[in-house]
């Protein structure tokens, strides 16, 4: 482990000094502990824990009677499309009217604000979200994340319809 090594004398006349010792140390085994307990505490620690949002599925009726109409004063639409856009409209798209389609970003002033302003006119809002099919996975997750900040309750995932599409090209948005 450690040793002491003694200087040889000289030898030469005169005056006798006193030895020097030096002093050599093994530092093997002091490094072979850190990286145990390195190991050790890396095994050991956690380094994230995954986030995980909950989520409440419905069940399926069988039958279409069971199955809960939406009303169109309740219903706010959607649409996410490709460049990180969102379009949304109030109400449901039906072949007699055309609403209002509007176009805004994921940003805090963006559809956040839309949704807390929608709720505030109508409490009971269901919104239908409707991805484009080019639309990214991080736009997705955006979306159930203002979901989850503006802490709406009601919301559906549902198919974009060949309407929607044609709505936003009408548009030129």
């Amino acid at each position: 482990m450690a040793e002491i090594q003694q200087k040889a004398d000289s030898g030469g006349g005169g005056k006798k000094r006193a030895k020097k010792m030096s002093t050599k140390i093994d530092m093997t085994p002091m490094v072979d502990l850190a990286f145990l307990l390195l190991t050790f505490f890396m095994l050991t620690t956690t380094f994230a824990k995954p986030n995980v949002m909950q989520l409440t599925m419905p069940v399926k009726e069988k039958n279409e009677e069971e199955q809960t109409k939406l009303k169109e004063s309740e219903a706010f639409t959607i649409i996410m499309g490709e460049a990180n856009k969102v379009y949304y409209y109030a109400g449901m798209l039906s072949p007699e009217s055309k609403p209002e389609l509007k176009v805004t970003d994921y940003g805090p002033n963006g559809i956040r604000q839309v949704i807390l302003d929608r709720r505030r006119e109508q409490p009971k809002t269901v919104i239908l979200i409707k991805p484009d099919d080019k639309a990214v996975y991080k736009n997705m997750v955006d979306i159930l994340d203002e979901m989850n900040i503006t802490n709406q309750k009601k919301y559906a995932l549902v198919k974009i319809s060949k309407a929607d599409q044609d709505l936003i090209k009408e548009s030129g948005l």
